[in-house]
């Protein structure tokens, strides 16, 4: 079972990041939306097509994949 079926990723749409499945809404947009004080309810009114229910697994799906992800720290001098 596909824990998240409404997540896509396709070549074609934004040059293949991952993205809700009949939008172009991509997941890095929807968590920066969430970064900057969003909840679902409003981001998806962002959208015609996005609901809630799809935000958080946008949320749930950007979370699982991060565990996986390398941090690297760098500092930059002023």
């Amino acid at each position: 079972m596909n824990a998240f079926p409404n997540i896509v990723s396709n070549p074609a749409i934004l040059g293949g990041k991952p993205c809700i499945r009949g939008t172009r809404v991509g997941i890095d947009l929807v968590m920066e939306w969430l970064g900057t004080g969003g909840v679902p309810e409003t981001i998806a009114q962002k959208h015609p097509n996005l609901t809630p229910e799809l935000v958080r697994e946008a949320i749930r799906y950007a979370a699982r994949y991060l565990k996986n992800e390398i941090v690297i720290e760098i500092e930059i001098a002023a």
